[in-house]
């Protein structure tokens, strides 16, 4: 194909992020309004962003925020993972806030935790 190189291929990839699945959101209490999943390249890592977040993305599902990823090329998220509660009980909860960057994320795509979502600030 004329003009086609992988470099061409991967760049373009990187920037759609491909793949992105349209299921349902996971709506949490209070603040955090949904959790996804990103692929990497390396790992898989879950979000939350809350109502004011998906707002600055242009939307409330897991193609808004590819679609922002490639078009900021990175985007600054609260990164969440299972701790025990208090009571001792198992919930969702913010860890850090971590920087995406769109060349290393291969999909985005909507996060259903059985567990108690813990909002961020």
């Amino acid at each position: 194909m004329k003009g086609f190189t992988f470099g061409r291929l991967a760049s373009r990839g990187a920037l759609m992020i491909a793949l992105v699945t349209a299921a349902g959101l996971a709506w949490a209490q209070d603040k955090t309004k949904a959790l996804f999943k990103v692929i990497t390249v390396k790992d898989e890592i879950v979000i939350g962003l809350n109502a004011e977040e998906l707002a600055g993305l242009g939307g409330q599902d897991a193609g808004a925020v590819a679609k922002a990823l490639a078009s900021k090329g990175e985007l600054t998220v609260w990164q969440y993972a299972v701790r025990h509660a208090p009571n001792g009980e198992l919930e969702q909860a913010p860890l850090r806030k971590i920087g995406l960057l769109a060349n290393t994320s291969l999909r985005v795509e909507p996060y259903a935790s059985p567990l108690k979502v813990v909002p961020h600030e």
